[in-house]
């Protein structure tokens, strides 16, 4: 075994031992090595807690300070603070003798990313000037930065890290400073004195010393670190010294004024002045000098300025008006920086020659390249348009999702700004931009355009905001736009063609020097053959004009390059092969040539995967100064060379080893990238974009977020962004998980920190709300690392953890994966601080360690495992050090200049907030990343909800993820948080911001899965309480509550063993539904036709046991599915519509075709659908929007669901309808006056038809079949006069091109042949002809159709009856494949000819229908022939303006139920259960589980009641007598508080000061309060005395505790407990712990669960066994799973029930003997640890320590919150 390491005083586990820490099982070990001698370390690596050594405390002037870690030269310094907050390189600032003397703060978040390099190299040019510097030696004071990443760096120029060439230099330097704060301080004071002091290594405060406030509450003292004399650099004048340069005061160099006022006055040659020279000059003209925050000059008549800082209006430059003179306050020739301005040398230079060969030269100004200003905008106006046509992109897809809501959003903003009438054409309903346009639902082709162009008469048009779909249709049009009147803003069509068409861009690309990619087109496989040869391989093949990778592919070889070619010229009739590795810029350029760069990124991942599927950071991290600005500057040389207007986006590959760079391709309009760079920066891309395409230049722009700068400027980033791809090809059969070229996540998160580890972590619990972080993952343990590693996959970051877990490398890592040392370095770093973390529990680790993991990106949750504890439990511990989160604004401008954004993220390494906290206002959860099964429709509903808030003047806050959302926009809500959607940011933002509520009922799932543990943190849910979310999610209470209401279902089990589920599936018949709880091989839901199959199936796809069981659900075939969208308020539904598939039940209504009004729907089955959504809003109690889908067939109803949330299909009824029921349900939710059911204004013969959108075509091997299992990406909707008008309008919509001449069929079993020979015979008829395979060949011969054999076995002898001939060579238009039913979707393995067949269709673009209804509808839509010109109904027009109220808001009263219904309904349940009317209630034996079920039925609703009414007077007048000869406050205050809530009383009896204490009888007692009262409840600790009470009492006795005997009560109200937790008590696994003995609640709960299906483990001392006749009880009845005198982790592990015990003082006779058992058994945070996520603790409390604390805040612990209210129909039933 290796020894262990030591850092920094601290031990740290090594080998195997240290996985046992983490939690992650047998198979891993780790052996990981420390570095021994790491000098300075970064964040990652490991302090020691109350180490000052290492501490710096930076001190300002003004009493201010900051608190760091030095990691310069070990010593304190004084000296003049400025700020940095340039993107630009640390080598030049600290060697830039401007900075002399002076404390610099740096705000670029990468200091020592890169290392330094050599400081021998020399320039090539000048040998005294050094290559790398912008001096020979740093000219700092003291260098101040955010973060600082360590003697670790990673760049081929580095030969030592940042902090050894600080020491060479003796420079001190800190990090770990909020820098955002102190530059606020700075800029807000202006001239600032600092210093920097050196922790002594000394704890505590001596007397006499100063305590410092470090921010968020925390203190240092004075005596903890060195002191310096303060140090003030302008005090020395180093222009006096004879410095070139440094901090000083010209008007003190008064010689050197007057010469230069000298020269001017002789003017013999030309003066040319830079930084302190424009001072000088400008002193010496006569203008005034003075050091303020910013510059300021009043200049006399004869000068002029020509620089001028835009935004805070300062001077930059000036200039003679008749002489050439100039000066300039930058420097043109500097680095680090841009080196925009070198032209000007170029001027002055010119100047001085011309004034060389003519004198007179020298009585005129100088001329700059460019022009005037007004010059400029004479040459290129403003566009002069009224209305503009912006193409959408249609359904969203792989390769081109929501970021284009999001930029088509923006650039109508933007128009609408500017006056301009807005017409829109895009067919994806659920977007926000099609909330808010006009012909808005049609296909997006080239014919809807060219129509939609004749009928709106537009005169501009955009095609750069609709992804590849629009710039295509842009192209087609090209040459009609001018003869339909139109003109195209922004790009030119030619600029399109010329960045799209790979070898004319390589070309034009040659003529400005700018080096391409080495790639060669070709038109053939032959040609792409050769090429590969001459590049050499691996090579990329790429399709031209396609989106997100669509054909594109890595080959190594000739063999895969060929199978890539296949695919890539049926996308494309050009494919380019070329190599590459990509970094990234956004690049912005007006009309009059002003260009700047937005925004570069760095892929993590190296050649070969597409950027939609790589990480992505932003900025660069691993970029030197000089890469930056030689790409950027190549940027900028390339998009005015080609033209571009608005926004485009570069790509490069850049050699790692060598500053050698090829540009990859350049996209000329809005792309991925683009929202991603917006909402990374805060600059708003599109929205600019769209404004420079009307001509208006960007000066002229103001900045949106920041309101007080322009848009004319280049955002810095005191931050660092990652992006993170969301891939869901577990939803896809056979598809293949590599990644490659070709694009296949289907959403994407943005996560934002200060550091990369926060951001990178952050965004890895973004994607998956499984995710903890970056750390090793048990479900992967099987797999082999090398290959994960070696062939990247969905889960390669995953397979890092593990790797870095079990010990591998950074240098082995690196070799398999390629990906930059830089960042595995940051990775092994956070591998490494969580298995040092492991070793402690969250009790022993220190504050600083705590504090150190937060600011490092772990979340609460992540440290619950690492620490064996719980998230609550970790959150109360850390929110009580101090440790919690600040808030920062992303403002542009990295606190450059003052902003007013809302634009807001949290992180852990700052010492304050940015903003303050005093809105209160509504919280709206946003949907997170996308995903298949949540997209865009909940982000449309997220927006809908803020913009109703702020119109009725409540103030928003949003929380969001997303980049791709357009509720991510900065002006969308009040605030936007950037952040996760989880428990703990959710507390975190809710608590900070006061907030007055929070609405999670709009942003799908993600708010639905934290909504109770959020309710039980105490979050005002405002909308349906999430308990009845839970009942509706829990398919047990939800069957429950059906019954009850009765209202139908499919019959339905869950099942923990085979034998058990072919029993099921033979009483309710085949075919069945089979949902298996736990996967293995990816399959997940699927219909079973058949035992053999399940049987299989099973084996297959699941482990089916009691931990993993199975549901299975009768499938009802030929059924028709129905939803219904509805609103209620209170219970009461308000509004709802109904709409209906197309396609027959068992195809997810996700993939499902919807139709709105519904066509074919039967009065009776509308009725009943009506009358069972009224009864489920009500039993639910719902207030704001739900969904429910149904089956009907022959007019019965099933409800198969209800989601109490807004559904994908609201946006498509809302517009479809005009009535807005996200609108309604906001209003409900906040008690807002709301119209019931508006009413509807639907044209005659108006239908909407909404379609999905497939992306098979990206993903290799998927199967094309719709099934349970939802694969849509998107959707569409179109309307027209009649359904099938509508569906072929949707279908184009799709992408679906109509056959023209041929269509193929293939149908599988003889019931499709039958259903769609009709349609067949139409087809015919219509002129279509027909190949068949071989059965559907027969039948049709049969039935007198002709058709043409096609052989579907692969390998075909005979070319002219080879199907796959036929569709290789595109004689195929339309592929119609419909597999049989008798089987279920079989895994990866099984390749059958249809799947074969139907894969190749998708891979060649030949349209595919795979469901029998689609086919019929298509068929019958086409026989219409249908001349789809433009319809009144395929538009619609909306107002958009946002009034926003500021009236105080009242919430009006809301209607509530009346109490007397609920009452009514009470009594009816307790007339149909009689069994304890008027009855004693003795003992459990009493019951059976018919009368448990009633019990618990009638519980259920008094607790509704109460929730609803708080008092239902059911026992009204009725007294309840308590007595109790032993003490008890649980259950004597339930009864107290159940009578007072039901409208009774009680009169409570003390025994202690009763009659009792004179030596009356329990009988005599039980008599005298008889006289009293209704009922009396009884607690004494004798076993008979709940006999003799019976006995002797007239009225009922309730048993409430009779010695160790029975509790019965408590026992009723355990089982309550359990069923209302889990849903159900059948199943379960419970494990009694402790004294089961004496526990007489143990013994009653014991016995009602003979009425269940259960296993029971009994934890007990020997001493405390279970009583043997109970045990033997178990026994009998196969219940005893197992036993044990400890608590076995395994035990744990099984159960669904953790049932403590007190181990009972009272009932011991020795006290040692109690002494010695009392704390044997604990159920604390580590036990808890190995416990399922979904299982709960009971306690029948009181307890001592057989629960700590500490588990009170587990969301599993439920005994505080048990419910009470299951007394209340125990109270009520032996009432009379």
């Amino acid at each position: 075994m290796a020894e262990p390491s030591e850092v920094n005083g601290e031990v740290l586990p090594s080998g195997p031992q240290a996985a046992a820490t983490t939690g992650l099982g047998n198979g891993i070990s780790a052996h990981h090595e420390f570095l021994d001698k790491v000098r300075e370390p970064p964040i990652t690596r490991l302090l020691k807690a109350g180490d000052t050594n290492r501490k710096m405390l930076l001190e300002l002037q003004d009493g201010s300070t900051y608190q760091g870690y030095s990691f310069g030269a070990s010593r304190s310094c004084g000296g003049e603070l400025v700020f940095q907050t340039g993107m630009v390189g640390y080598p030049e600032s600290v060697t830039d003798p401007s900075y002399r003397g002076q404390i610099l703060v740096m705000t670029w978040p990468l200091a020592g990313n890169y290392g330094v390099p050599s400081r021998n190299t020399r320039d090539k040019l000048l040998e005294a000037v050094p290559a790398y510097f912008e001096a020979a030696k740093i000219h700092i004071a003291g260098l101040v930065v955010a973060s600082y990443a360590g003697e670790d760096y990673s760049h081929h120029l580095a030969s030592s890290s940042l902090g050894d060439w600080l020491r060479e230099n003796d420079v001190p330097a800190v990090y770990g400073v909020d820098t955002r704060a102190l530059t606020k301080r700075i800029r807000h004071k202006g001239s600032m004195l600092g210093r920097m002091l050196l922790g002594k290594g000394v704890t505590g405060a001596a007397s006499g010393q100063r305590q410092l406030d470090i921010g968020m509450g925390k203190n240092v003292s004075t005596g903890q670190f060195e002191y310096v004399e303060w140090s003030d650099p302008n005090d020395r004048n180093l222009v006096i010294e004879g410095e070139i340069n440094g901090p000083g005061n010209p008007a003190l160099l008064t010689e050197t004024v007057q010469n230069i006022e000298t020269a001017i006055a002789e003017n013999r040659t030309p003066i040319f002045g830079i930084c302190l020279g424009h001072q000088l000059l400008a002193r010496a003209a006569g203008a005034s000098t003075l050091k303020m925050k910013f510059d300021a000059m009043s200049l006399p008549a004869d000068w002029e300025e020509i620089f001028v800082n835009a935004n805070d209006k300062s001077n930059e430059g000036i200039r003679h008006k008749s002489r050439p003179i100039f000066s300039v306050q930058f420097h043109p020739e500097s680095a680090p920086g841009p080196r925009d301005t070198e032209f000007l040398f170029d001027v002055f230079i010119d100047a001085v020659k011309r004034s060389v060969q003519d004198a007179s030269t020298l009585l005129r100004p100088l001329n700059f390249p460019g022009g005037s200003a007004e010059e400029n905008e004479a040459l290129h106006p403003r566009v002069n348009v009224k209305k503009v046509l912006v193409i959408g992109s249609g359904g969203l897809s792989i390769g081109q999702a929501g970021e284009f809501d999001y930029s088509g959003s923006q650039a109508i903003k933007a128009l609408k700004e500017e006056g301009i009438y807005t017409v829109l054409i895009n067919p994806n309903i659920a977007t926000i931009q099609t909330s808010k346009g006009l012909a808005d639902k049609l296909p997006v082709n080239a014919d809807s355009v060219r129509k939609v162009i004749k009928h709106e008469r537009p005169d501009g048009i955009f095609v750069t905001f609709g992804g590849q779909t629009a710039l295509q249709i842009g192209v087609e049009l090209e040459n009609e736009f001018e003869s339909l009147g139109v003109t195209v803003l922004g790009t030119p069509i030619e600029t399109i063609k010329l960045t799209e068409d790979r070898e004319l861009f390589s070309q034009r690309m040659a003529t400005i020097d700018a080096p391409c990619a080495p790639g060669i087109t070709a038109t053939s496989l032959e040609e792409a053959v050769q090429a590969a040869e001459t590049i050499r391989y691996p090579v990329i093949v790429r399709a031209a004009y396609a989106l997100g990778g669509l054909g594109s592919g890595f080959a190594e070889n000739k063999a895969q390059l060929q199978t890539l070619c296949e695919k890539a010229f049926t996308a494309s009739p050009q494919v380019l092969v070329e190599r590459r590795k990509e970094i990234e810029y956004e690049v912005v350029r007006d009309a009059q040539d002003n260009c700047i760069t937005v925004c570069n990124m760095e892929n993590f991942d190296p050649l070969g995967i597409h950027t939609g599927d790589s990480i992505v950071v932003a900025p660069s991290q691993t970029l030197s100064d000089e890469d930056y600005q030689m790409l950027r500057s190549t940027a900028i040389r390339v998009i005015r060379n080609l033209g571009v207007i608005g926004e485009c986006n570069i790509q490069y590959g850049l050699n790692p080893d060598s500053n050698e760079f090829a540009i990859i391709e350049v996209n000329a309009r809005l792309s991925r990238s683009s929202a991603l760079a917006s909402k990374a920066t805060g600059y708003p891309l599109a929205f600019v974009a769209a404004k420079l395409g009307l001509g208006i230049p960007l000066n002229e722009i103001s900045n949106s977020v920041t309101k007080v700068t322009c848009a004319c400027f280049e955002p810095s980033l005191d931050y660092v962004v990652v992006k993170i791809p969301r891939w869901d090809l577990k939803k896809f059969t056979r598809a293949s998980k590599t990644l490659g070229s070709a694009m296949k996540s289907v959403g994407e998160v943005m996560a934002i920190g200060r550091t990369f580890e926060e951001a990178i972590q952050k965004g890895i619990r973004g994607v998956d709300h499984h995710n903890d972080g970056f750390n090793a993952t048990e479900a992967l343990i099987s797999i082999d690392i090398d290959t994960e590693l070696q062939t990247p996959s969905d889960q390669r970051l995953f397979a890092i953890a593990n790797a870095f877990y079990q010990g591998y490398t950074i240098d082995e890592v690196f070799r398999m994966t390629k990906i930059d040392r830089w960042f595995l370095q940051r990775l092994k770093g956070l591998s490494d601080f969580s298995i040092y973390l492991s070793q402690f529990t969250l009790h022993s680790a220190s504050t600083e360690l705590l504090r150190q993991s937060k600011k490092l990106g772990f979340s609460d949750r992540q440290l619950r495992k690492l620490f064996d504890s719980n998230e609550l439990e970790v959150r109360r511990r850390r929110v009580e050090a101090g440790i919690t989160p600040v808030v920062k604004q992303i403002d542009t401008v990295a606190a450059e200049f003052p902003a007013v954004t809302n634009y807001l993220y949290l992180t852990y390494n700052g010492s304050e907030h940015d903003i303050g906290f005093n809105d209160h206002g509504i919280i709206v959860l946003g949907s997170g990343v996308y995903r298949i099964g949540s997209s865009v429709e909940f982000d449309w509903c997220s927006v809908t909800t803020i913009r109703t808030l702020r119109e009725n003047g409540c103030r928003t806050i949003t929380i969001n993820n997303n980049p791709e959302t357009v509720s991510t926009d900065f002006d969308e809500a009040d605030k936007l948080y950037f952040e996760n959607i989880t428990l703990e940011t959710v507390l975190d933002i809710y608590q900070l911001e006061k907030s007055s509520g929070l609405i999670l009922s709009m942003g799908g799932q993600t708010p639905n899965n934290i909504a109770l543990p959020l309710y039980r943190a105490g979050v005002h849910i405002l909308g349906t309480s999430p308990e009845s979310i839970d009942r509706a999610e829990n398919r047990f209470k939800w069957s429950r509550l059906l019954d009850q209401i009765l209202v139908d279902q499919p019959a339905w089990k869950e099942l923990t063993n085979f034998d058990e589920a072919a029993k099921f599936c033979e009483k309710v018949a085949y075919p069945v539904l089979v949902r298996p709880s736990y996967v293995l091989s990816g399959a997940a839901m699927n219909i079973v036709y058949s035992r053999h199959d399940l049987e299989r199936y099973l084996q297959e796809a699941s482990d089916v046991s009691p931990q993993h069981p199975v549901v299975i659900t009768k499938y009802i075939q030929n059924a028709k599915e129905i939803e219904v969208d509805a609103v209620a308020l209170n219970g009461k539904v308000i509004g709802h519509f109904i709409s209906e598939h197309v396609e027959n039940a068992g195809v997810h209504s996700g993939d499902a075709t919807l139709v709105h009004p519904p066509q074919d729907l039967d009065p009776e089955t509308v009725r009943r659908i009506e009358n069972a959504t009224q009864q489920i809003g009500g039993s639910l109690n719902i207030t704001g929007p739900f969904n429910i889908q149904f089956i009907a067939k022959d007019n019965e109803i099933k409800v198969i669901e209800c989601n109490v949330r807004a559904s994908r299909s609201f946006p498509f009824v809302s517009k479809v309808t005009g009535v807005n029921l996200i609108e309604m349900a906001t209003k409900a939710m906040m008690g807002l006056p709301v119209t019931e059911y508006p009413s509807v204004s639907i044209p005659k013969d108006y239908v909407g038809v909404k379609v999905p959108q497939f992306s098979f075509s990206r993903l290799s091997g998927a199967d094309p079949v719709s099934g349970v299992e939802m694969a849509s990406t998107g959707e569409v909707a179109c309307f027209g006069r009649d359904k099938y008008e509508a569906y072929i309008k949707a279908l184009i919509a799709t992408g679906f091109k109509l056959p023209k001449r041929t269509v193929l069929l293939s149908l599988g079993s003889h019931r499709d042949k039958i259903e769609l020979l009709p349609s067949i015979r139409k087809l015919y008829q219509l002129g279509y002809h027909l190949f068949t395979t071989p059965g559907t060949h027969d039948f049709l011969e049969s039935n007198g159709v002709s058709s043409q054999y096609l052989d579907d076995v692969p390998g075909s002898s005979r070319p002219e009856y080879s199907l796959s001939e036929y569709m290789s060579n595109k004689e195929i238009d339309m592929y119609i494949n419909l597999p049989s039913n008798n089987h279920f979707r079989r895994p990866a393995n099984f390749l059958s000819a249809g799947y074969k067949s139907r894969r190749q269709a998708i891979d060649r673009s030949i349209p595919l229908v795979t469901n029998i209804k689609n086919a019929k509808i298509l068929v019958e839509a086409l026989s219409r022939r249908f001349d789809l010109n433009i319809l009144e109904i395929d538009s619609k027009t909306y107002e958009t303006s946002i009034k926003l109220a500021t009236q105080s808001l009242e919430a009006p009263p809301k209607p509530l139920e009346p109490a007397s219904t609920v009452h009514s309904r009470i009594l009816e349940l307790l007339s149909r259960s009689p069994q304890f009317k008027d009855q004693d209630i003795l003992s459990v034996d009493q019951v059976n589980r018919e009368s448990l079920h009633s019990l618990f039925t009638v519980a259920q609703e008094m607790r509704l009641g109460v929730e609803k009414h708080g008092i239902l007077e059911i026992l009204k007048g009725k007294v309840l007598c308590t007595l109790f000869y032993e003490p008890s406050t649980r259950t004597s205050a339930s009864f107290d508080a159940a009578m007072q809530r039901l409208g009774g009383g009680t009169v409570p009896i003390a025994t202690s000061f009763s009659s009792t204490v004179k030596g009356e009888s329990l009988a005599d007692t039980v008599r005298t309060l008889a006289c009293y009262g209704d009922a009396i409840a009884l607690r004494h600790p004798l076993p008979e005395s709940a006999a003799i009470a019976a006995e002797a009492s007239p009225v009922p006795v309730l048993n409430c505790g009779n010695g160790s005997l029975e509790h019965p009560t408590q026992a009723f109200l355990d089982l309550f407990t359990i069923r209302e937790e889990l849903g159900t008590v059948n199943g379960l696994t419970l494990t009694f712990i402790g004294d089961l003995r004496w526990g007489r609640t143990v013994h009653s709960c014991l016995k009602l669960l003979a009425h269940y299906n259960v296993n029971i483990q009994l934890v007990a001392p020997t001493a405390l066994a279970l009583p043997a006749d109970i045990r033997e009880s178990l026994v009998s009845r196969g219940q005893l799973l197992a036993e044990s005198t400890e608590l076995d982790p395994k035990i744990v592990a099984r159960s669904d029930v953790l049932y403590c015990t007190r181990v009972q003082k009272e009932r011991f006779d020795n006290p040692a003997e109690y002494e010695e058992l009392k704390d044997k058994l604990i159920v604390d945070n580590a036990v808890l640890s190995h416990a399922k996520t979904k299982m709960i603790v009971m306690h029948p409390l009181p307890r001592n320590k057989e629960i700590p604390e500490e588990v009170d805040l587990d969301q599993r612990a439920a005994y505080f919150r048990q419910v009470s209210f299951a007394t209340l129909s125990i109270l009520n039933s032996p009432f009379k």
